[in-house]
């Protein structure tokens, strides 16, 4: 089932977006916050029934939630925002994934996490794409402003959380 939603995911991304990767990567940044969000309700739940606490897994999807939250900020700087249409479709789709993802975590939370790796796999192939075929023009632009802020003079405390190993 995660393979098949994952394919029908990609599939349509990959019709929808051909040749527009900026709005591509706002739609794959609106998604992929989704998960985390879902993660910490699921956590919180099970926190408020008494069930356990989690603290070090709030923080770590908090973490993460954050940092994808900068990365949608620089799409958004970037203009994959701008069509009304590719917003809708990416709340839409960001809302029926953060359903399916908290149900599946409330009863399997290996396979969420696997769902979600799936999907930052294609994100990542999807960028790591764009960038060879792109690098010389990329290089010669200036990073936008947000990302400065972000990666370079913001407030980093919360980066370490989410650098894991395996």
């Amino acid at each position: 089932m995660i393979r098949a939603l994952v394919s029908i995911l990609v599939f349509v991304i990959n019709v929808i977006y051909r040749s527009r990767p900026i709005p591509r990567f706002f739609v794959l940044e609106t998604v992929a916050r989704v998960p985390y969000f879902a993660y910490l309700s699921v956590l919180h739940l099970y926190e408020t029934l008494g069930w356990w606490r989690k603290a070090d897994w709030l923080k770590v999807h908090f973490a993460e939630s954050w940092n994808e939250l900068h990365h949608l900020l620089i799409m958004e700087e970037l203009g994959g925002n701008k069509n009304w249409l590719d917003c809708a479709l990416a709340r839409t789709a960001a809302l029926v994934y953060y359903w399916i993802i908290a149900g599946i975590y409330l009863v399997h939370p290996k396979a969420a996490y696997h769902f979600m790796e799936m999907v930052e796999e294609h994100a990542y192939a999807s960028y790591d794409k764009f960038l060879k075929e792109n690098e010389a023009d990329l290089k010669a632009q200036p990073a936008p402003q947000i990302a400065i802020e972000y990666y370079r003079d913001g407030d980093l405390y919360m980066f370490d959380e989410f650098q894991t190993g395996q």
